[in-house]
């Protein structure tokens, strides 16, 4: 088997066999397949596609790179959440104690932030004392004992993922649907969870920014995991504008803390409830989704899921008296972003919103850059609110002077603002099931 032969069978639009693309992963993992030859080969699946068994068998050879989680021990079937990258989603925060909380354990790895895109292990580490890293015995030990654990990836789950991400983003390959959702589901799938429940975001802030891009995305995901073995719900949910009102680590994390005490932004409890309605649906906790839904706003309104958030947070290192006092520290600076003229609220880019907090210092231009987690942007309106002129549309914190003049003019342009009225497209557009 020689690795120019296969280039020229996927630029050829012929597909590669499971061993093909296993011999392919492994000796690109190995080093003796070099870059420019994976680049090659990149380039024929970004214009020649895969077939959804490919991509299914080239998710496994990259699942196989690594090392795998084995969720076993914990005794019950166990559902993973993934979302595709946002601006001010904090959902896991919420949507782990929630389902915990309901009797279904959450044993999660989850990423950090880059860019525009926030990330749920920054947002844990805003929290004081809470560790984000835990030996594998000690995680499942958790799940357990608590029912939820929410640590880092490890550095060797899926290393043809790491190495193959790298390569793509310097070829201009990195919006490929099957290397985008082989990417996603290795992760998932080499974390161990028998079911998987993705969120697939659309729209200005998200990596697909058209219904069309992201639903042929969630498409390809929910097949890789039905030939894969793994139940697999994906919901497309709008990201035109931010996720609730809070940008930026702290700030979510109290926003998130609202939402466990039942006082959280409607659009930011539509989607939790939604995500963690399916997830009890794939662990056969609840009967239909309706039925779901009911079973988590009872946990919300009873005090079980902020006191499931509590225990979590405790038995990670997390100083839970803060979160109590909602006592979070946050950026010294604060400046208000005021409305230039009456009208409503046509549009609020999330995107724009995501680059203006990671500029005050909420995010990550590069993956060596510090973050403040105090720093970020606390919306006071939405899409479709009524504004007068000079009124505060959002509120800064950054210990970052000479940031804030470049960050209120992003917000200048992420804020749209009409005379006549505009009603709000649906939050969540459509789910993709393989059940």
């Amino acid at each position: 088997m020689r690795m120019v032969d296969l280039i020229a069978k996927k630029r050829d639009g012929l597909p590669l066999t499971k061993d093909e693309l296993r011999y392919i992963v492994q000796g690109y993992v190995r080093g003796d397949i070099p870059d420019y030859q994976m680049a090659a080969l990149a380039m024929a699946i970004y214009y020649q596609g895969m077939s959804a068994e490919e991509t299914a068998q080239l998710t496994l050879a990259m699942v196989e790179s690594g090392e795998q989680v084995d969720l076993s021990d914990i005794g019950q079937f166990t559902v993973d959440k993934h979302s595709s990258g946002g601006v001010g989603d904090k959902t896991t925060l919420i949507v782990g104690p929630l389902v915990a909380a309901c009797g279904l354990p959450v044993a999660k790895m989850s990423g950090r932030g880059l860019g525009h895109t926030g990330g749920t292990i920054d947002k844990l580490s805003a929290i004081p004392g809470f560790r984000v890293e835990l030996s594998q015995e000690d995680f499942l030990r958790q799940v357990k004992q608590v029912g939820i654990a929410v640590i880092a990836q490890s550095a060797n789950l899926v290393p043809a993922d790491k190495k193959l991400y790298a390569l793509r983003d310097v070829t201009a390959t990195v919006d490929s649907i099957p290397l985008i959702a082989s990417s996603i589901m290795s992760k998932k799938i080499a974390s161990g969870a028998k079911g998987i429940v993705l969120d697939v975001k659309y729209g200005s802030g998200a990596f697909m920014t058209s219904v069309a891009k992201a639903e042929e995305l969630a498409k390809t995901m929910v097949a890789i995991g039905q030939n894969l073995n793994r139940k697999t719900v994906a919901v497309l949910s709008n990201m035109d504008q931010p996720l609730g009102n809070a940008v930026g680590n702290s700030l979510e994390v109290l926003e998130a803390i609202d939402t466990l005490q039942g006082n959280g932004p409607p659009d930011l409890q539509e989607v939790c409830l939604e995500l963690a309605g399916w997830m009890l649906l794939l662990g056969q906790k609840a009967n239909s989704l309706q039925e779901a839904k009911n079973l988590l706003t009872s946990t919300l309104t009873n005090g079980q899921a902020w006191e499931k958030f509590l225990e979590f947070v405790a038995a990670q290192g997390g100083e839970k008296q803060v979160l109590i006092e909602k006592d979070l520290t946050l950026a010294p600076i604060r400046v208000e972003f005021k409305a230039s003229r009456a009208g409503y609220v046509h549009r609020i880019n999330a995107r724009q919103v995501g680059i203006s907090a990671m500029l005050l210092g909420a995010g990550r231009e590069t993956k060596e850059s510090p973050i403040d987690y105090g720093a970020g942007i606390y919306l006071h309106v939405k899409c479709g609110d009524y504004v007068q002129a000079n009124q505060p549309l959002a509120t800064l914190y950054t210990s970052k002077e000479e940031q804030i003049e470049p960050s209120l003019q992003l917000l200048a342009e992420a804020f749209v603002i009409e005379n006549h009225p505009i009603s709000s497209p649906p939050l969540i557009s459509r789910v993709v099931s393989t059940v």
